[in-house]
This record gives C-alpha cells, sequence and structure tokens, in this order.
C-alpha cells in the first residue's frame, strides 16, 4: 500500500496526464487499506483511459456523471 507522501506524488503526475481530458471531473486522494489510493471521477464509464497504477499506487476509476451547479 502506498503511503500519504507516495499518494500525492502520485496524483499530480496522473493529473498532469490527464489534463485537459473533458470527461474527467476530478482526482483526488483515497484511503484503501492500509494506505492510499488515486480516485479519479469521471463522468461516464467511457471515459479516458486512465492507468491502474501510477508509481505504484493504485488507481481507482469512479463515475459519477455529470457535475451541475445546485442553487
Amino acid at each position: 500500500m502506498a503511503d500519504l507522501e507516495q499518494a500525492r506524488a502520485a496524483k499530480e503526475r496522473l493529473r498532469m496526464t490527464l489534463k485537459g481530458r473533458p470527461d474527467v471531473r476530478g482526482i483526488g486522494i483515497a484511503r484503501s487499506g492500509d494506505g492510499y489510493q488515486i480516485q479519479v471521477n469521471v463522468s461516464t464509464s467511457t471515459g479516458p483511459d486512465v492507468p491502474g497504477a501510477v508509481d505504484g499506487v493504485d488507481v481507482y476509476v469512479r463515475v459519477v456523471g455529470a457535475i451541475r451547479a445546485s442553487a
């Protein structure tokens, strides 16, 4: 399992890789067992190709749908 510092570094690298892709809604860090993983939120299940891991840190893709402002 990755520690928090590893997850932060991998998140930044993945953020640069996925920059500008329209289906990506957010990239964050989530707890996973005894460590951390990167979570990528996408609008549809046919979102961009996302690697399963970055620098040894697991990547979890979550379909969240369209993001809309609420009043």
